[in-house]
């Protein structure tokens, strides 16, 4: 989690929201990723879909059966949908997202009946320091809005 944590920064660098992943296999990472939808223009470069990417590239196989994927907030249903169907076998998040979390906060979508594969979850894995990195982009964030908000004015 601690890497993943360096890739949300390196998010934050980019100007995108702090989220960083990483999918490891038999304790080596093959695959990492952070969110990147804004600069990428891609709405679906979210980090987990990124590191997804990454890992399939380099096991040259769309399948990843047996990896762990490491992400520092709770996936959305998109990103579920793409683990799902990518067969990481266990999904390890930091902090939930209460507006659009899928796995626990708004639904369970890895327990849905329709889901054709199961994927271990487990939340608040260096929670705190997951949610404080979010926390202070979006105060950051809000205060740089303020201040330009602020100059057009004067």
């Amino acid at each position: 989690m601690k890497y993943a944590l360096k890739l949300a920064k390196k998010a934050w660098a980019l100007g995108e929201v702090p989220v960083g992943a990483v999918i490891v296999r038999d304790g080596k990472v093959i695959g990492e990723g952070w969110n990147h939808p804004i600069s990428s223009n891609d709405p679906t470069a979210h980090a987990e879909v990124s590191a997804l990417r990454d890992a399939a590239i380099k096991e040259r196989n769309y399948r990843l059966p047996g990896s762990v994927l490491y992400v520092t907030i709770e996936p959305c249903t998109m990103c579920v949908g793409a683990i799902v169907h990518s067969r990481v076998a266990s999904v390890v998040y930091g902090a939930s997202e209460p507006k659009a979390g899928a796995v626990a906060s708004q639904n369970c979508l890895f327990e849905h009946p329709s889901m054709n594969t199961s994927v271990e979850h487990i939340g608040g894995v260096c929670e705190e320091e997951c949610s404080q990195l979010i926390s202070d982009f979006f105060t950051e964030r809000r205060a740089q809005k303020k201040h330009e908000k602020q100059r057009l004015k004067n």
